[in-house]
């Protein structure tokens, strides 16, 4: 069965673009968490999770939004992808060289079960889902985005990872053929992000495979991408190609590039900014042409997401853990 086969699900269980673009936002504002700090913590290891597991209700809550979704061409041509260029519409035009079949992932470190596995069989037998989830990037724009995809936690699960693994470490694609982008030393390539194992075993972190049920496009991250949703947007890594269970806090691209700036959690939060601007406020992309609504619209902690994810932070002084 070809991946394009796998990710076919029957159209009465995607929501039709048009049905979520009739949707206004519904859901009141999650109660205010503990700020978090800017402080660097590159060179550190956090505290161990004491984190009160989530209940099944409470995840569901988060799995889905009443807020108007982004559209599609928007979605696909304003986004960040340096392995494309730098500026936001770049991705849409130069991935297309990026070639996503067959594609493998190779899965290792402090598991049971390591390898190299084909997509299709990392994949198979789990069931795809829509979850339509808040995008934060750090840099203060935003969208809302039908996803499709299957659990990160399911996925992970697979490997039977020990007790030693406390992190897990993401890794993108590297290929100067494919990504013109990486033959400039913008950030040191390949592209890589980590998670702690609760975050990473937590419901709301995603695997996404599709957008607005159809494949995902190379410049979205084509064809296996990271969705954190709690989390600014370059957490969430595209085109992986490898994925680590470690003991140690693992390096991750832009908090080498500037711990100060990008820290390993970076959770969102309003009340902490960013050393060269607010975070309190966020743009909404809307509109024909990328347009950015004049109007700024209140950023969240955790990116609304609160009542699922704060207690994995529970007793971490996060003005430090940034």
């Amino acid at each position: 069965m070809s991946l394009r086969d796998a990710l076919r699900i029957r159209g009465s269980e995607i929501t039709a673009e048009a049905v979520h673009r009739d949707r206004r936002r519904l859901l009141a504002a999650l109660a205010a968490t503990p700020a978090l700090g800017l402080a660097g913590c590159a060179d550190a290891e956090p505290p161990p999770p004491s984190a009160a597991p989530v209940s099944a209700a409470q995840a569901r809550a988060g799995f889905r939004t009443d807020e108007e979704p982004t559209r599609y061409e928007d979605i696909t041509t304003y986004n960040n992808f340096y392995e494309f260029g730098t500026g936001k519409s770049d991705p849409s035009r130069a991935a297309k060289t990026l070639r996503t079949s067959p594609w493998h992932v190779a899965v290792g470190g402090e598991c049971a079960k390591p390898g190299r596995v084909a997509l299709n069989d990392l994949l198979r037998g789990l069931a795809q889902e829509e979850r339509i989830y808040r995008l934060r990037c750090v840099e203060g724009w935003s969208m809302v985005i039908p996803w499709l995809g299957v659990p990160l936690a399911a996925v992970l699960r697979r490997f039977e990872p020990n007790a030693n693994a406390k992190f897990v470490a993401f890794t993108t694609l590297a290929d100067r053929e494919q990504m013109p982008g990486i033959r400039f030393r913008s950030i040191r390539w390949p592209y890589r992000e980590g998670l702690r194992i609760d975050e990473a075993m937590h419901p709301l972190a995603f695997l996404a495979t599709g957008l607005y049920g159809k494949p995902l496009p190379q410049q979205n991250g084509a064809p296996l991408r990271l969705v954190v949703p709690w989390k600014y947007g370059f957490k969430s890594i595209k085109s992986i190609v490898a994925i680590d269970f470690v003991e140690r806090m693992p390096p991750t691209a832009w908090n080498q590039l500037q711990p100060s700036e990008y820290g390993f959690f970076s959770n969102v939060n309003p009340e902490v900014n960013h050393p060269r601007w607010s975070q309190k406020t966020e743009r909404r992309i809307a509109g024909t042409g990328n347009k950015l609504i004049a109007n700024r619209i209140a950023t969240r902690p955790f990116n609304g997401y609160a009542e699922q994810v704060a207690s994995l932070y529970s007793g971490m002084d996060l003005r430090r853990w940034y």
